[in-house]
This record gives C-alpha cells, sequence and structure tokens, in this order.
C-alpha cells in the first residue's frame, strides 16, 4: 500500500505534543475527542474517518499513569474498530517500564503486562523515548522504535557552552553507566559514578560514594528521569563535598511536582534540562530548569515509519542538527547559565 496523509491523534494528556509534531511536518492534528465522567470512567471518540488509514495515536503514560494507559487501550481499541489499516501507539515517557524485573518476591513484572495489554488492544508498532532500560522492547512481540534524547541533549550542551576539558559526565548510579558513557563519548570527557542504593518504595534513593574524580571539575549529572528530584540533590551535594565546582543535570523526563521543583531551585545544580515528553506544569516560571522539545524528534521518526524508509536515518549527526534548529535552537538562554 501507497503511504497516504499522515493521521496523527492524541490522548488528552498528549496533545500539546502531538500539536508540535504535526508543526514539524505539516500534518493536522486528527480530530477526537476524550471525556472523563465524574466517577472516572474515560470514553474517547474519533470524528473523522480513518478507513484503511496508518493511523499514530500520541500518548504519553507519565503523570497520571493509570488513567493515560487505559486511555491508550481505548484508543488503540477505537482506531482498530474503525477499520484502521494500522495503529502506532507513540509513548513519549513510558513510566510503567520502571517494573522490568521481577527482583523481590510476589511482584508483578509491570511493564510486560503493560506491554501485552498494548498488544491486545491491537497496537501494530512502539514509538517511544529513552525506556528505563533496552530490555523492555523484548516484551513486545510487535516492533518496538526506541528513541534516544541524548543526541538533543548533547547538542544543547555543546551550544550553551558547557563542554570543556574540565567537564565530567556523572550517571547517579552503575545501571545508567552505559548510557552515561554514551554522552561522554559523544562530548569528549570523562565518566564518574554516583553508588546508590534503595531500601524501599518511597522514591528517595541514597547516594553511598562517587567513583571517579570530580574535584575542581564541571559536572554534567545525565539520567533517564527524575519524579522527586531526591537523588539527583543528594548527588550533587556528594558531588560538592568532592570539590566539584559547577553541576548540571540533564534527563530525558521529568516528572517533578511543585515539592520537586523546590528541591531543584535549593540545590546546588545551576541547570536542569529536560525533554518535553511529560506535561510538567511545575517547572514553568523556573530559573534552573530548562525544557526542550523532542516532539521534532519524534515527528522525524514518524515521517521514517510512514515512508517505510530504515529509521538508522535518524541518528545521523546532520539529522540530530536539523532536528534542533527546528525544535528549539531559538529557546537557548546562554546568558542565565554563564
Amino acid at each position: 500500500m501507497v503511504p497516504g496523509i499522515i493521521k496523527i491523534f492524541a490522548g488528552r494528556t498528549g496533545r500539546v505534543f502531538a500539536s508540535k509534531m504535526c508543526d514539524y511536518l505539516g500534518a493536522k492534528l486528527g480530530d477526537s475527542e476524550t471525556i472523563r465522567f465524574s466517577e472516572g470512567n474515560i470514553f474517547v471518540k474519533v470524528n473523522e474517518s480513518i478507513r484503511d488509514k496508518d493511523v499514530y495515536i500520541v500518548q504519553p503514560i507519565g503523570r497520571e499513569p493509570n488513567d493515560e494507559f487505559v486511555e491508550l487501550l481505548f484508543w488503540i481499541d477505537a482506531f482498530k474498530r474503525a477499520s484502521a489499516n494500522s495503529v502506532t501507539a507513540i509513548i513519549p515517557y513510558f513510566s510503567y517500564a520502571k517494573g522490568d524485573k521481577k527482583d523481590e518476591p510476589r511482584v508483578s513484572i509491570r511493564a510486560r503486562v503493560c506491554a501485552e495489554c498494548i498488544e491486545l488492544a491491537g497496537a501494530d508498532r512502539i514509538l517511544t523515548m529513552d525506556l528505563h532500560s533496552a530490555q523492555v522492547q523484548g516484551f513486545f512481540k510487535k516492533p518496538v522504535d526506541h528513541l534516544y534524547a541524548s543526541s538533543i541533549l548533547c547538542e544543547y550542551a555543546r551550544r550553551i557552552g558547557i563542554v570543556d576539558e574540565d567537564l565530567v559526565v556523572v550517571s547517579p548510579d552503575a545501571g545508567f553507566a552505559k548510557r552515561a558513557r554514551q554522552f561522554a563519548n559523544e562530548l569528549g570527557c570523562p565518566v564518574a559514578i554516583g553508588d546508590k542504593t534503595r531500601s524501599d518504595h518511597d522514591e528517595k534513593a541514597k547516594v553511598l560514594e562517587i567513583i571517579g574524580d570530580v574535584k575542581g571539575k564541571n559536572c554534567l549529572v545525565v539520567d533517564d528521569f527524575t519524579i522527586s528530584g531526591g537523588t539527583l540533590v543528594d548527588l550533587a551535594l556528594g558531588l560538592k563535598d568532592k570539590g566539584a565546582k559547577r553541576i548540571f543535570a540533564f534527563l530525558s523526563h521529568i516528572v517533578l511536582g511543585e515539592a520537586g521543583v523546590k528541591k531543584i531551585e535549593e540545590s546546588p545544580i545551576e541547570l536542569l534540562v529536560s525533554t518535553d515528553t511529560v506535561q510538567c506544569p511545575a517547572v514553568k516560571g523556573s530559573g534552573k530548569i530548562k525544557i526542550v522539545s523532542a516532539a521534532p524528534m519524534f515527528a522525524e521518526a514518524v515521517r521514517i515509519i510512514h515512508d517505510r524508509e530504515p529509521m538508522s536515518k535518524m541518528f545521523t549527526e546532520s539529522a540530530s542538527r536539523r532536528m534542533f534548529d527546528m525544535s528549539f535552537a531559538s529557546q537557548l538562554s546562554i546568558k542565565d547559565i554563564r
């Protein structure tokens, strides 16, 4: 079948992100509606014909994960029942990916359960970014296109002038060390690793030690997400104790509430940069937190998928620069951190 017009739709919390994708592609956001009834029931409706169309539904699973996840299932089912040719679930942030293993007795592997539900609802393909662990892709039997924020975050770091011989990339724990190494290789700087432990499910992790030389260095902490800001702040304090100079934090996703934003504002972190995969109203007006858009990256991925082209086109240096320039070059505020 010859690809037709790209049909992008959005769930209740994905409309802003989907609109940015449509702006990049010169497409029109699909006509649909979501109603949440007073007792919590969710109703979705597609207001235009999608028969034999390849459909893309944008829905992050972030700050309201249970409602957002169920709504996504309903959207996939609605598109399939409306005779869509294919349905691609675009999940900018998949928060249940954290539940990727059975590491204690009598617990659910939540990411696997979610993956099976998405496929049973009828999704033909999944597009997401920076899963908590890469093996979550294996929970799906359908194709998963896994994007990485590192290219646009590294480009941001270069353009604001923080990349120099004094910069060290810091991973908050051993689990993220491999990804931190990718950041470091792209920026041409060394790596340090935090030794983090978590004793419970209270979102409070403790950084016990920092492995690597950070004395007299500027530190760029990288991680996939933050919910409370606690680990970032604890690590920043530990870096200061070890003699670090300036501290920056670059994240793929940010899910902070007001308390978390306040924690960051009062911390030694000079600048926190993250993407807009989750709507995070609490960060608006923050002097330390900058949001850059990953929508052009997702839009470019949709164009490649729709045109049946190889996804490797996404990962060239020229493609990264083009997406950066199209999305948020005008947002750079060099004076804010120099």
